[in-house]
């Protein structure tokens, strides 16, 4: 697969006291805190511009794309988001965590999976198609992670599922995870499992009519 760097991260080393408050400046001077680690390299106290981190994590590839990481006084490296804390409120990026990536070692990361189509169990059967597993884990070496996994559903019928074992295999990269592990699966919808059963209806109720039932009355009920 080809190079999936999209982009370019420069990161400037962090001094001083690691604190609230230091993070606070960190965020007014319009930057975010960060910690750069891996690759076999001490760990490194750095801030980053949080504009191009939200451009990488809402790409295409997301979290899983790599990009060129500089850091002041350190050798050029490949780098990859692998965690980051959000502002409840207003969802501000508050932190992150980088991860150096070597380009010639094998890695596992989550990569989304797509549903493509519509099956013939929910165009036809009335059944209810439903996802259970968002994401699979695969190892791979990091130019072959694919930005999502697409699996075709428009031949599953009602009752039928996919699990792992039948997702695109490739000599790129390997699964993670029970072959028997289910992806997804049409149900029976319940107005047709009621039918299936023979559950009836409920009955409309019965209102009764006030003339008919005094016409009903016995005589010596009625007021004479």
């Amino acid at each position: 697969m080809a190079d999936k760097t999209v982009s370019a991260v420069v990161a400037t080393p962090r001094t001083g006291t690691f604190n609230k408050n230091h993070a606070r400046r960190v965020r007014v001077s319009g930057l975010i805190p960060a910690v750069v680690y891996g690759a076999g390299l001490p760990s490194v106290a750095v801030t980053v511009d949080p504009k191009v981190i939200t451009k990488i994590l809402h790409s295409d590839s997301g979290h899983n794309t790599l990009f060129d990481l500089s850091i002041e006084g350190a050798p050029a490296a490949k780098g990859m988001i692998v965690d980051w804390q959000n502002e409840p409120i207003k969802g501000h990026l508050l932190h992150i965590d980088i991860k150096r990536i070597a380009m010639d070692k094998m890695m596992r990361v989550s990569v989304p999976v797509q549903l493509v189509g519509t099956p013939a169990g929910v165009k036809t059967g009335g059944g209810i198609l439903s996802q259970v597993l968002h994401e699979v884990e695969i190892d791979c070496l990091p130019n072959d992670i694919p930005s999502h996994i697409d699996i075709d559903v428009t031949g599953l019928e009602v009752g039928q599922a996919i699990h792992i074992s039948e997702l695109p295999h490739t000599a790129s990269y390997k699964f993670i995870g029970g072959e028997n592990t289910m992806v997804a699966h049409i149900t029976i919808s319940k107005a047709e499992a009621e039918a299936e059963a023979g559950v009836a209806a409920p009955a409309e109720p019965v209102v009764a009519k006030k003339g008919k039932q005094d016409a009903e009355k016995p005589a010596a009920d009625k007021k004479k």
